[in-house]
């Protein structure tokens, strides 16, 4: 099969009836004729279109060595600098169709599905097997994912263990291995934060973090959505509200909506698990797979792209209404800029400082990544002020297209126009910047980017641990020697 389309797509989530609960319903029928997920499910369906776009297909498939037909470019590894300056190239024409707030795109764990399998090596058997074989019909028939890897927020107090706790079935909240099986091992509990949960083929179950004092913690696998016991409780959706693109352009097409993963006594066969209580495995996951370089490999370049956005509808704001020419004015969008080009020269700088790792993955440079990731997650909630400031009061009297047929069209027209645009042209210009920044959808996006890739505090902690500072220290030691002589 390899590439599908839009369409494939759609129907093939529609035919899974997976078991999805929103508003205090489950969803019967068709998923992608219900309004909390219509919209994002189209936005998807054109990604998957453009594979089979002639002008695009070049930049968003590769052949594949095994099966020698076409396949989503980010199953392919990446083995030389080229590859990763086309695998940037194709993420970024997929996340420019959403202005880079679907954070979500198919590739982003398809990603993850390449590296770990590419990797399999790390692995012992017969779960090396089990990822490479998930990873060979992941391509062929490619497949879409959901993901976790965070337990649910029950109790954050620095010395509470969950798996220290005497438990009860029923008492048990984080996910974990209750039986051992012949068939597979039984899962039940929770998990968070699955992003598009339920409207997926298939979903990426990794290890917590830190979570190894039980063995029962320690697991990965990846399963159908539609497996036996496995809930999506999906928080209140935004698009359902949105009332058209017009009103609302990024909720009604993008809103990607957020779940809460139940696992209620699920049984995982053994040849979808790839870690199975092996603590020494689940240590340096990441670091010996290079799994988080590549994983910030494709969230830069889709921030990246976002931001670019982001300039654009400052710029776009300040000259509709004709207030560029002033220096605060200047100032402010010189702050976008600045971002843009700093986070587009560390993208570029994580390329340049590429090396192949053991697997023959060609890694992109970790320290550029964790600094563009660290930078972004402080500096985003700060690009949104600037559009705030910039828009001002503009962005409260938002009347809607609706507003513009009435009677009171007319007044619309009149008394909404700008220096260069017609009434309804800076409405709808400000209903953009809106949607993004103040709307449920843009409140979401900003919390979104802020925790993007965990704990900003640790994430900062993690790259001061992580970055060598040995020859910065030498260079004062000698300083200071030349000083006393």
């Amino acid at each position: 099969m390899a590439i599908i389309t839009g369409k494939q797509y759609i129907n093939r989530i529609d035919d899974l009836q997976n078991e999805v609960w929103i508003e205090g319903e489950r969803v019967e029928g068709k998923l992608s004729l219900h309004p909390a997920f219509r919209g994002i499910l189209k936005s998807k369906g054109l990604l998957y279109d453009m594979q089979h776009d002639p002008s695009a297909q070049s930049v968003l498939t590769r052949t594949d060595n095994e099966c020698d037909e076409l396949i989503n470019f980010s199953f392919k590894q990446p083995v030389t600098m080229e590859d990763l300056q086309k695998r940037k190239e194709a993420i970024q024409l997929w996340a420019r169709k959403s202005g880079g707030t679907i954070g979500r795109s198919p590739d982003y764990i398809n990603t993850a599905i390449m590296t770990l399998a590419t990797s399999h090596t790390y692995f012992d058997e017969p779960y090396a097997t089990s990822i490479k074989t998930i990873y060979n019909e992941s391509k062929k028939k490619d497949l879409s994912f959901t993901h976790t890897f965070i337990n649910p927020q029950a109790n954050r107090s620095p010395h509470y263990f969950e798996s220290l706790q005497e438990q009860t079935k029923e008492q048990i909240i984080a996910a974990k291995i209750i039986e051992k099986k012949e068939q597979g091992i039984v899962i039940h509990g929770a998990r968070l934060l699955a992003t598009q949960g339920g409207m997926t083929d298939e979903i990426l179950v990794l290890p917590v973090g830190g979570d190894t004092l039980d063995d029962n913690y320690i697991y990965a696998f990846a399963i159908p959505s539609n497996t036996p016991g496995l809930r999506f409780l999906c928080r209140e959706p935004y698009a359902s509200q949105a009332t058209s693109s017009y009103d609302h352009p990024f909720t009604y097409q993008f809103d990607e909506i957020d779940s809460v993963v139940v696992f209620d006594h699920v049984l995982v066969p053994w040849e979808r698990v790839f870690i199975y209580q092996q603590k020494d495995i689940v240590r340096r996951l990441s670091i010996d797979t290079n799994l988080t370089e590549m994983l910030l490999f494709q969230a830069i370049s889709r921030q990246v792209v976002k931001t670019e956005f982001l300039l654009g509808i400052c710029e776009s704001i300040a000259t509709t209404i004709s207030v560029h020419e002033y220096q605060h004015v200047q100032d402010k969008i010189s702050e976008v800029i600045t971002t843009f080009e700093i986070m587009k020269s560390l993208l570029e700088s994580s390329i340049n400082g590429a090396a192949p790792n053991r697997f023959g993955t060609m890694v992109p440079a970790r320290n550029p990544l964790m600094v563009a990731s660290t930078y972004y997650q402080k500096t985003y909630p700060r690009l949104i002020e600037i559009l705030h400031l910039l828009g001002a009061s503009g962005l409260i009297a938002l009347p809607t297209e609706n507003d513009f047929s009435s009677s009171i069209g007319a007044d619309l027209h009149q008394y909404l126009q700008a220096k260069n645009a017609k009434a309804k042209e800076r409405v709808q210009l400000f209903r953009l910047a809106w949607d993004l920044t103040m709307s449920p959808f843009g409140s979401r996006q900003t919390q979104y980017e802020r925790f993007f890739f965990g704990d900003p505090i640790r994430q900062s902690s993690y790259l001061y641990q992580a970055y060598d500072k040995s020859f910065f220290i030498k260079q004062i030691k000698e300083f200071l020697k030349n000083c006393t002589t």
